[in-house]
């Protein structure tokens, strides 16, 4: 089965042209069956695949060649896939999630004008992402990374009529462009150092490399991760995506995009274990992400505003763990996380289809009896978000902070960090939870659970976020087994302090209960307690709340500027110099033309004339001389 691969990214590709070409001509119901079933055969697929690669010799790998893409001299680019443990489960976890997202999508969208348009749109996502993790080479990787760019753009501004979608569609692709310009970069230099863009030959040839060019190149691509994972400092974009429609928020945060930047660091962990600043690099920014973002979500009131900054903080402990070595426990947190967070936003969507798109969870309350399956779903991956005791994401990022803890990198400083994000998590999600299913009911009109196509797709995720992380279990992690191949040319980071895993695993749950304690006192117990901490504390208040004005320094900082920059360049440079050289030289050529006419009348007599004052100068000149 594992020749036959390549079905997975092309299976979306033909729901891509039947939306496209044939959704204005046929039913929502064959354009919902249609743009389900490609994405529902691929999970098939990589379920078959994973079968097969399971009942093979550990550590083997294959590469699916379709064809030569670009072949110069010695130098090949083939358009071939490559087959391992780390590719495998990530088609698994991408069509798997991405399923479901699509049959609730069949549901929340069936009103829209737009339904096959938005259906192609999510078909094109799938099959971006899914060519991306299957790339045996740098050049198709970056052939999906920039497709699911552009397909973010086309989802986050999918109601573009709206001024809020179109701008946070254009800021996404802007912000997404600089990391991307490094990552081409990064990419570039792979190829003068090694000539070579295999990843094969490239991890093959890193011992010949200098240290410095590997930093170099390790910083660079990086710096693609941040802007497509959204870290610091180019996560800002993610925020503002949620005007985009829920699932497509649920898809980028849960299957696709955000969760491409991880992806990329493990799949060159020997690149950057080779390169020790940039792995000291990962760690730093995952570690300082994960707590920053969780603070601004602490007070932010738009209910998927506060997912999103979750998303941040959650994909910074992702690269906490590739930073400290511990690559198999950054992807079994990213398996957990597409589980749970999938189904937070898809909650949140059940939640804005009972209440025609409220997100202000200041005009919610007491939903919990209105939308009994809802409240259920959402508090399941509230408790796997926060990390409660055996729920998936108490297993996978405890994974995290454990590597973190014994690990000499950082002095302790990432754990540290780490644990104040999961105290924080656990108190922003449920402060969600009692703001929005607890409390003094705020909305008008009755709100109603959602259809059948909505809710199933809950079900199935609320399960796999309660007993989803079973598979990571310390001590027999299947996950860990399963990518140890992949990740054993590396070993995990020497051991710098003693300590009980069972011990840091109590602490982890401690602080998590201790979060959702806080949130229940400050929202439940005693609904005024936040507010009055907020007017004892207005400056830290106002700065959460303002998101520290990241925005408005980098409007200040490069927007403006910029801005300014274009405007005198299409003032002067643009206006004046080169719109001045090719209308002054039209003129030019107007009044040369102009002067010629006069000799080119048309009247016999002019030309008699002429030619009697041509003849006598001449006679003249000949006389003269």
């Amino acid at each position: 089965m594992i020749e036959w691969t390549w079905l997975v990214p092309v299976l979306p590709i033909v729901g891509v042209l039947f939306c496209g070409l044939l959704g204005r001509f046929v039913g929502k119901r064959a354009i919902s069956f249609a743009a389900c079933g490609v994405v529902g055969l691929s999970f098939l697929v990589s379920l078959a695949v994973l079968k097969e690669f399971l009942g093979l010799q550990p550590g083997q790998a294959f590469q699916v060649k379709l064809l030569t893409w670009i072949p110069s001299g010695d130098f090949r680019v083939n358009f071939a896939l490559q087959v391992d443990a780390l590719s495998v489960l990530m088609i698994c976890v991408v069509s798997g999630v991405g399923f479901l997202i699509h049959v609730y999508s069949a549901g929340y969208m069936w009103e829209d004008d737009g339904f096959s348009r938005y259906f192609a749109y999510l078909n094109l996502f799938m099959a971006s992402m899914l060519t991306l993790v299957l790339a045996n080479n740098f050049l198709l990787l970056y052939v999906g990374w920039e497709a699911v760019g552009l397909c973010s753009y086309l989802l986050i501004g999918f109601w573009f009529r709206r001024k809020a979608a179109a701008d946070a569609g254009r800021k996404a692709f802007m912000v997404n462009r600089v990391g991307d310009a490094g990552f081409l970069l990064g990419i570039i230099l792979i190829f003068l150092t090694f000539r070579s863009l295999d990843f094969e030959e490239v991890f093959s040839r890193l011992g010949g490399a200098p240290s410095s060019t590997l930093t170099i190149i390790a910083l660079l691509l990086l710096l693609g991760a941040t802007g497509k994972s959204a870290q610091i400092p180019l996560y800002v974009w993610l925020p503002d995506a949620m005007e985009g429609p829920t699932p497509v928020s649920a898809l980028i945060h849960a299957a696709t995009m955000v969760t491409a930047g991880v992806y990329m660091v493990a799949r060159c962990h020997l690149l950057f274990w080779l390169a020790p600043w940039g792995l000291a690099a990962v760690a730093v920014i995952g570690a300082l992400t994960a707590v920053f973002a969780a603070s601004i979500g602490l007070v932010q009131n738009d209910m998927k505003r506060v997912l999103a900054y979750s998303t941040i903080s959650q994909i910074g402990y992702m690269m906490l763990g590739c930073g400290v070595g511990a690559f198999s426990s950054a992807m079994f947190h990213l398996t957990t996380h597409a589980f749970f967070k999938a189904l937070l936003f898809l909650s949140a969507g059940s939640v804005m289809h009972a209440l025609h798109g409220e997100v202000d969870i200041r005009r919610m309350g007491n939903l919990r009896r209105s939308l009994p399956l809802t409240y259920a779903c959402f508090a399941i991956g509230a408790a796997a978000l926060s990390g409660v005791p055996l729920f998936s994401g108490f297993f996978s990022k405890d994974e995290i902070l454990w590597h973190a803890w014994k690990s000499e990198l950082g002095g302790g400083g990432f754990w540290l960090l780490g644990i104040v994000g999961a105290a924080m998590t656990a108190f922003y999600i449920w402060r969600l939870v009692f703001r929005i299913f607890w409390g003094e009911a705020k909305h008008e009109g009755h709100a109603h659970e959602a259809p059948a196509p909505m809710a199933i797709p809950l079900v199935a995720l609320a399960g796999l976020s309660a007993i989803g992380g079973f598979i990571g279990v310390p001590g027999r992690s299947a996950v860990e087994h399963f990518l140890s191949p992949v990740f054993e040319d590396v070993q995990a980071l020497p051991a710098a302090r003693a300590g009980s895993e069972t011990t840091m695993m109590l602490i982890s749950a401690v602080v998590a209960l201790l979060g959702i304690w806080l949130a229940w006192r400050a929202y439940v117990a005693a609904p005024g307690a936040a507010a009055a901490l907020a007017r004892r504390f207005p400056a830290t208040y106002g700065t959460l709340r303002d998101k520290y004005r990241v925005d408005e320094l980098y409007g200040a900082t490069f927007v403006r500027p910029g801005w300014k920059l274009a405007q005198w360049l299409w003032d002067f440079f643009d206006t004046k110099v080169i719109d001045g050289a090719a209308n002054g030289t039209a003129g030019a050529v107007a009044r040369t033309g102009a002067a010629l006419r006069l000799w080119q009348s048309g009247y016999v007599t002019a030309y008699a004339l002429a030619t009697l004052a041509g003849a006598t100068a001449l006679v003249a000149w000949l006389l003269w001389h």
